[in-house]
């Protein structure tokens, strides 16, 4: 007999979270037999407690397919709740909405502590002998999910298209940089990732034959402020200018710092900014060149602008989507949905499953073979890996009276059947 299922992202979102999102309703529409009405959790687990269902079954397919090109998580929300183990009436609740509604199938959007969440639920309801199958779809832009082998996931759907911004952003920084130079010889750019390198080292795909001055410090680079002052100014000496990219988790000293819901620390948020206190420090020890440093944050539109989605990661995001589907129809609970690379120079993926205890709470970090031994570059290695998950090609974004056209859904909710609830971590 066919049941219901909820749907439900969680963390930082991404330029093709939608896409992903579209592939398993797409998807289940396609199995009326198995799945029933598709529900969406409003904002995450936190809508799901709350019992916020909106019907995404009720929605038009045009809506449903302009999730293709809809970017972060304005669809159906997302969260940043941590369902911690002593959090018992929580897990409860969940239990009593999902019966509530008739829920047959779970899957979550996320990364790393969002699939912690779908292993807490999928073992949950296992133990309650609940009949409901939850499975975790991967997302982060930070491509910090899985292990340092690549055995479990190459790559997460999120980071192609943020590896493909940092890519374009420094193209045309490096315009900026050769004509203002005189004035403002270095520019300090700051991208994000914490403390896990990948997005910040994608700016080295915008030169892959290291032509431009440019120097890249991630958060696992072996190199402090002074270091970092005393390399620019080289690179002043030889080329009169130099752009650096900074990852926001860059060692400086105290910065402050705040904190999220899962424990890391918000960068956005905190009271020091990296690049600010990188630009002050080149200042004030004086440059090698006329002229001072500048600095700029890139911001949320890393992982929200659509037109910088990668056509490759689109692609994907969708099929990783669909995989999850198929794991649920054929292989059951408490598994996660997964990209991996076959062998060749010639770039090809498979879709395959691996057990999400394995995966929940997993942080991969940055190779340090990819990593010059300088301390300011990233190797060939990490260029042949990363280069194609970008793509080729701008992806077509629906237009309207010079205006992107974005999915509305109508707010149709599921009526609630159960009392209110204010979930525990509030």
């Amino acid at each position: 007999m066919a049941k219901n299922i909820i749907v439900a992202q969680s963390g930082g979102p991404s330029p093709v979270i939608n896409n992903t999102l579209r592939g398993i309703i797409e998807t289940c529409r396609m199995f009326p037999e198995i799945f029933n009405t598709i529900y969406g959790g409003w904002h995450g687990i936190e809508g799901i407690l709350k019992e916020e269902l909106i019907n995404l079954s009720a929605q038009d397919n045009e809506e449903i397919a302009l999730l293709r090109n809809t970017p972060a998580a304005g669809s159906i929300g997302t969260c940043r709740y941590k369902l911690k183990d002593h959090q018992e009436k929580d897990m409860n609740r969940i239990v009593d909405v999902f019966q509530a509604h008739d829920i047959g199938y779970f899957f979550y959007i996320g990364g790393n502590d969002s699939q912690h969440t779908a292993f807490k639920v999928s073992r949950y309801a296992a133990d309650k002998g609940l009949d409901v199958i939850a499975v975790g779809v991967p997302k982060t832009i930070d491509n910090d999910l899985g292990d340092n082998e690549f055995k479990l996931i190459d790559h997460t759907p999120g980071y192609g298209s943020v590896a493909r911004y940092w890519s374009h952003i420094i193209q045309n920084a490096n315009e900026e940089n050769m004509g203002s130079c005189p004035a403002d010889p270095v520019l300090v750019i700051q991208a994000m990732g914490r403390k896990i390198g990948y997005i910040p080292a994608a700016s080295r795909l915008a030169d892959p034959e290291r032509k431009m001055p440019l120097q890249i410090y991630l958060a696992e680079s072996d190199v402090g402020i002074e270091v970092l002052a005393d390399n620019v100014n080289e690179q002043l000496k030889q080329d009169g200018r130099c752009m650096v990219v900074i990852s926001e988790g860059f060692n400086i000293g105290d910065i402050r710092e705040v904190k999220d819901a899962f424990g890391h620390i918000s960068f956005g948020s905190s009271k020091v900014s990296v690049y600010q206190a990188v630009v002050n420090y080149l200042n004030e020890k004086g440059l090698k060149a006329k002229g001072v440093a500048r600095g700029q944050v890139m911001g949320t539109d890393q992982r929200d602008t659509t037109a910088y989605a990668s056509v490759v990661d689109l692609d994907e995001a969708y099929k990783v989507g669909q995989k999850a589907v198929d794991i649920a129809i054929n292989d059951g609970n408490g598994w996660m949905a997964t990209i991996l690379r076959n062998p060749g120079f010639i770039y090809n993926v498979r879709y395959d499953k691996v057990s999400l205890e394995k995966v929940a709470l997993s942080e991969r970090i940055f190779p340090k073979e990819w990593i010059m031994q300088n301390g300011y570059d990233v190797s060939d290695e990490f260029v042949y890996y990363a280069r194609p998950l970008i793509g080729d090609d701008w992806p077509s974004v629906p237009m309207i009276n010079g205006r992107q056209r974005f999915t509305r859904l109508k707010k149709i909710f599921a009526e609630k059947k159960l009392d209110s609830y204010v979930p525990e971590a509030y």
